[in-house]
């Protein structure tokens, strides 16, 4: 990828931006056919979620990703707005094949203007559903989506930064692409859309349908604990999927705003496939993120209410810290993920007690581990041996998965699997995507999971799935 610092502001002037794209298409080849030309600026801060409302149209991809940070004041959030070029595969090899097609589509950028802003230059938004495979024809994503946007909006701190990336190819007319791109910008930097617009009537009436009833779940569970005890498996998760029905489509926007203000320590996402459906959520686990060569990953398994009280609270946590069964089952997840990074090479470090990690229903016993990465290693590497850890799957791996397909009767799409952003530096950042729900115009279908040991008690594992589903049907409006 060429880096070409420039001081003017492209987006600023259409008489230069023509020129510089008009240079570019000159410049190509019959070995090189196509360029990549992506430019960043940066712009009055404004609400990347506010601009997603107001430029996104449904029949476009977007992705958005944010994590606030209300302690540190370092908090995120990105918007990612239609596709300039994309990738969908699935297989064995689709991580694979999407880190090639970034590779490829790098090796033919040429990236210009405030390159030393944070989010600055080409990032490609990630989607892999749970299973390399869909198991249904009516499968709502992929097993794996790469696009870098049209348009990307990125704010930390105070910060705000865009990036227009556009393809030239020889037979396009760049006066209406110069054009176009001028437009949008303009309108994007008006500072118009600086704040989210709340929808006038946020009371819904919904009618709610279990995919997969109550006592089909707990039939799962007894068939899994039998199995734990032919020691076929040492855990698996166990999801759970509701059908959620509103008489009026659901706002994507209001939805993601309410999940933000009640979730500040979660990532809070949304991806969509191009065709009017969207996969939001509020997830407390990071799968990965690199940056600067460090990689961080959490484990995090073991699960427990919030007291309704201080004293409440106190005991609930205490309990949590010490109980043998969910201490047994971060343990597997630790192992897990130390020996797939072992094998990659790489050392990790992490604390030997766990922590309890809090959110307003529900807390977590949460490892965060971190470790130096090699230079030749990317991050769709590591995110291949990783996924999925056993804190969404179980183990023996194969043997959960084939047992999960078996049990659950619903797909699990995007439910559970890696959604995230790589730049140009090999820098990024994965969530799992827990604690979500597909949005489909009035119809939501909410999935939330329990990690099943050896001690699970159906009910209790059936009260935890619906601890976690309520964070959602709050959220929804």
């Amino acid at each position: 990828m060429t880096v070409t610092p420039h001081r003017a502001n492209f987006l600023l002037d259409r008489d230069r931006l023509h020129q510089f794209l008009l240079d570019c298409q000159q410049s190509l080849t019959e070995k090189e056919p196509t360029k990549i030309v992506s430019i960043s600026q940066e712009i009055y801060p404004a609400d990347p979620l506010a601009l997603l409302q107001e430029i996104s149209a449904p029949q476009q991809r977007h992705f958005y990703f944010e994590k606030r940070d209300l302690i540190a004041g370092k908090g995120f959030a990105i918007a990612a707005l239609d596709s300039a070029i994309h990738l969908t595969a699935a297989g064995t090899d689709r991580f694979a094949v999407a880190q090639n097609f970034i590779r490829s589509c790098l090796a033919s950028t040429i990236a210009i203007g405030a390159d030393s802003l944070p989010f600055s230059g080409p990032h490609f938004f990630c989607s892999f559903a749970f299973f390399d495979e869909n198991i249904s024809a009516n499968s709502y994503f992929p097993p794996a989506t790469v696009f870098l946007p049209k348009w990307q909006i990125a704010r930390l701190q105070d910060t705000c930064t865009i990036v227009a990336n556009e393809i030239v190819r020889k037979d396009l007319n760049l006066k209406i692409i110069t054009e176009n791109i001028w437009q949008v910008f303009d309108r994007i930097a008006s500072r118009k859309f600086s704040k989210v617009t709340f929808a006038a009537n946020t009371s819904l009436s919904l009618k709610q349908i279990p995919v997969n009833n109550a006592r089909q779940f707990k039939t799962s569970v007894k068939s899994a604990l039998e199995s734990i005890a032919d020691r076929d498996l040492s855990k698996i998760v166990l999801s759970q999927a509701i059908n959620v029905i509103s008489q009026t489509p659901f706002s994507l926007i209001d939805s993601l705003n309410n999940l933000r203000i009640s979730y500040p320590g979660c990532y809070v996402f949304s991806t969509s496939n191009g065709k009017g459906q969207n996969f939001i959520g509020a997830s407390p686990e990071r799968l990965i993120s690199i940056h600067n060569d460090r990689l961080a990953t959490d484990a995090l398994a073991g699960s427990g209410p919030r007291g309704r009280t201080e004293a409440e609270d106190a005991k609930l946590a205490v309990g949590l810290l010490n109980s043998e069964k969910d201490i047994r089952e971060h343990r597997v997840v630790i192992d897990f993920i130390a020996d797939r990074l072992y094998n990659l090479g790489i050392t990790p470090e992490f604390s030997p007690q766990p922590r309890l990690l809090q959110l307003s229903n529900i807390q977590h016993l949460w490892t965060p581990v971190t470790a130096k990465i090699p230079a030749n290693i990317h991050l769709l590497e590591i995110l291949s041996q990783l996924h999925p850890t056993p804190a969404v799957a179980g183990l023996p791996r194969d043997t959960a998965l084939e047992k999960i397909r078996r049990w659950e009767s619903c797909d699990r799409s995007l439910y559970a699997a890696p959604l995230g952003w790589i730049d140009r530096r090999g820098n990024g950042e994965f969530a799992v995507g827990i604690r979500s729900a597909l949005i489909d115009g009035n119809r939501a279908i909410l999935y939330a999971g329990a990690g099943i040991v050896a001690g699970s008690e159906p009910d209790k594992e059936l009260a935890e799935i619906q601890l976690k589903l309520q964070a959602l049907l709050d959220a929804l409006v």
